[in-house]
């Protein structure tokens, strides 16, 4: 039950990922009318907080749970 937990938890965090590295290219940062009424605008820094903070959040964990992983298979040999 588990491994279906992390599996699933890696699989949520790679869409996060995805959806903040692309939400720059989906909106026009130069032209507020594409943002205006996204979750967290009207400003821009919201706006990108909002959709690219949970991604950065997921990438933090994801990277410490893989190197936490190499660190305990590490002392096992």
């Amino acid at each position: 039950m588990r491994k279906i937990l992390r599996v699933l938890g890696f699989i949520v965090g790679a869409y996060l990922i995805a959806r903040a590295l692309a939400e720059p290219f989906v909106i026009d940062m130069f032209d507020s009318t594409t943002y205006r009424n996204d979750w967290g605008g009207p400003s821009l820094a919201g706006v990108l907080l909002v959709h690219c903070g949970p991604g950065a959040v997921a990438a933090v964990l994801m990277a410490r749970a893989l190197i936490r992983r190499r660190r305990i298979r590490g002392q096992e040999y």
